[in-house]
């Protein structure tokens, strides 16, 4: 199969986890990259191990998905840059976890504002670009999107709500030839909510670089078909 030369990407969040996995299989495939941390230096550390592979090209970009403004910005860069925008990665994301009883209205509004409210910024800053491009938008959701648990008030609504508003999404932009898929992965090995990734005891977990792989495929799959929304789980996960 081809490679994604000439393509120009945008993943939120693209610095470590699961975007920084997509970010690497898609340089891996010739494709120019645009990543973005809320921190500059992160970013940057990223872009910089990126373009250390020698095939696509990565930059960094300090950006905030709740700030309508600065994922704005960005886009503007990226196509100042490369002159088109064909794929968006809406993956920045966060969790507080914790019974109603005790989660804070700080932490609902973070955990909604970012991983709701900041995918809607990112796809409304990129839809021109994606309707020249007939582009393609991945959002990353959670299984915690159709599953909920226990002191998953926040997280869980921001994940049901993200995987309706992508459907619905998709439902509005295919009439332009915009593609528009959620992922939902189970356990990944990331640093998510302040975990520390370890090979050994890890070893069962999704690893970044299978999402990657997804996007790969479904970037490279005949454009008649769309898989809309993809769950993602380990194939033998621990015994409880």
């Amino acid at each position: 199969m081809k490679g994604l030369e000439n393509k120009t990407a945008l993943i939120t969040g693209g610095n470590k986890g699961i975007g920084y996995g997509i970010a690497e299989a898609m340089i891996q495939q010739h494709a120019n990259v645009a990543i973005t941390s809320r921190s500059k230096a992160a970013a940057d550390k990223a872009a910089e191990q990126l373009n250390k592979l020698g095939k696509g090209e990565a930059i960094g970009f300090a950006a905030d998905v709740r700030n309508a403004g600065d994922q704005q910005k960005v886009v503007e860069a990226i196509i100042r840059k490369w002159g088109n925008l064909d794929v968006l990665v809406a993956n920045a994301g966060l969790g507080h976890f914790g019974s109603i009883e005790t989660l804070s209205a700080e932490q609902w509004h973070e955990t909604i504002d970012t991983n709701l409210t900041g995918v809607f910024h990112s796809i409304q800053a990129s839809l021109a670009a994606l309707k020249k491009s007939k582009g393609y938008i991945i959002t990353i959701a959670s299984l915690a999107g159709t599953n909920f648990f226990a002191g998953g008030s926040a997280y869980n609504a921001s994940k049901f709500g993200l995987v309706g508003f992508t459907q619905a999404v998709m439902l509005d932009l295919r009439k332009y030839g915009i593609k528009v898929t959620t992922i939902m992965p189970g356990s990944v090995a990331t640093h998510f909510d302040g975990a520390e990734p370890n090979e050994k005891n890890d070893a069962w977990k999704i690893q970044p670089e299978d999402i990657g792989q997804i996007v790969i495929d479904l970037l490279k799959m005949n454009p008649r078909t769309l898989p809309s929304k993809i769950e993602v789980r380990p194939s033998i996960p621990p015994g409880k």
